[in-house]
């Protein structure tokens, strides 16, 4: 049995606000962390090194194969990685795919530095942490499929439409 937190779904948020704080260096904790959907996405796989977020956890959200970046208690830690040369045009890819629910936020990183994450602003989360193992073996290959179908409406600035 699977349970949920529930919480009111918020409105969803300004799209195109997102990038005018003109983020740097991001933080990956789901699907992004995966090579297979970066190329899908962005035609490369950006430079990136291990990270981690404490006091934040990747949570498994209802009925969605990808997680949500929620607060949790401080013993949590979120691990992923960061993106570190994201051009503007791949910025705005990766914003244009991420879900509109979904709020860009800077928060501290576990090695001292700060980065841009996609924070999951409540609803649809389950207790669960989202396993990374298991999307990459039961959903990775049609998801990074999915992926490259969507990059080229991506590419030209069109939202993908969930």
């Amino acid at each position: 049995m699977t349970q949920t937190i529930t919480t009111s779904a918020p409105e969803a948020t300004g799209r195109r606000d997102r990038l005018s704080q003109r983020p740097d260096v991001l933080f990956c904790y789901g699907t992004l962390r995966f090579d297979a959907v970066l190329r899908a996405l962005l035609g490369r796989v950006p430079q990136q090194s291990p990270a981690s977020a404490p006091g934040y956890r990747a949570a498994a959200l209802e009925g969605r194969v990808y997680p949500g970046l929620v607060a949790g208690t401080s013993a949590d830690v979120a691990s992923g990685v960061v993106l570190t040369d994201l051009s503007n045009q791949e910025w705005r890819i990766l914003d244009a795919f991420e879900d509109a629910r979904y709020e860009l936020r800077e928060l501290p990183l576990s090695n001292g530095r700060w980065g841009w994450a996609y924070i999951w602003p409540g609803g649809d989360v389950r207790v669960d942490d989202w396993d990374a193992t298991e999307f990459e073996a039961r959903h990775l290959a049609a998801y990074a499929a999915r992926c490259a179908r969507l990059a080229p409406g991506l590419a030209a600035g069109r939202p993908k439409g969930e």
